[in-house]
């Protein structure tokens, strides 16, 4: 935190957390190698042979869980790794919908001189191959986000993203699932670092192939206590 905004050096590092993506991870990971930046892979925990596809990949750094702990705790326990040797985290998520070279258009738009958290704004996310909770839950964060004193974005849910570091570790952000990844940009508006949005590609295999760990009512319910923890929390700051 002591190291000023001119002096910081521009180093990037992936940060790719992984569940149970055995079918996809190693081609995401590869992908990402190709821009030549460290890789840092957290494996949270998972129960199929994604262990087994990570070890088999050389020049990567692997982090990993012994139990299952969600996606903002992957995501922050590769921050703290990363922040050893990058002043950026790009995140990518290991189901194969982002493509890791588009992360050089977030990187090519963050102005000189300021340290913004990047959002990978999703274009395309209309089509039969589309799943509707992804649809929904995007414009529903969206709003809720804004009402909870965030930035008004059009997709708060994207899990592709360049994040300051070590800035974004310490943001108090408490949320450590699926709701880590909107808490912490409501997190940054509160504490003055900007949030901008650059459009990248989504790619969504047909016949459902791509997994995702989303579950509508509990993630539903859980994205509830965060946002009116927030909203609470942002009433309470204004009185």
């Amino acid at each position: 935190m002591n190291m000023s905004i001119e002096n910081k050096k521009e180093r990037f590092a992936f940060v790719i957390p992984v569940y149970n993506h055995a079918g996809s991870v190693a081609q995401v990971i590869r992908q990402a190698m190709d821009l030549n930046y460290p890789v840092f892979v957290i494996d949270d925990g998972s129960t199929d042979d994604t262990p087994k596809k990570l070890a088999e990949i050389r020049g990567i750094n692997i982090i990993s869980h012994k139990k299952n702990m969600g996606k903002g705790a992957a995501i922050m326990s590769g921050f703290i790794a990363a922040s050893s040797v990058a002043d950026w985290a790009i995140t990518i998520d290991a189901d194969g919908q982002h493509y890791p070279e588009d992360a050089l258009k977030l990187i090519n738009t963050i102005p000189e001189g300021t340290l913004p958290i990047v959002v990978g704004k999703r274009e395309g996310m209309i089509g039969e191959h589309v799943p509707w909770t992804s649809c929904f839950g995007r414009k529903f964060s969206n709003f809720w986000v804004w009402l909870s004193g965030g930035p008004a974005l059009c997709d708060s849910q994207s899990g592709m993203r360049v994040y300051p570091l070590p800035e974004s570790i310490y943001l108090g952000t408490k949320a450590r699932r699926f709701q880590f990844e909107v808490e912490i940009l409501v997190q940054a508006k509160r504490k003055g670092i900007p949030v901008m949005e650059v459009p990248v590609r989504v790619n969504y295999y047909p016949g459902g192939a791509r997994i995702s760990h989303f579950r509508p009512f509990i993630d539903f319910m859980r994205n509830s206590s965060t946002f009116a923890r927030l909203i609470f929390t942002r009433i309470f700051s204004l009185r």
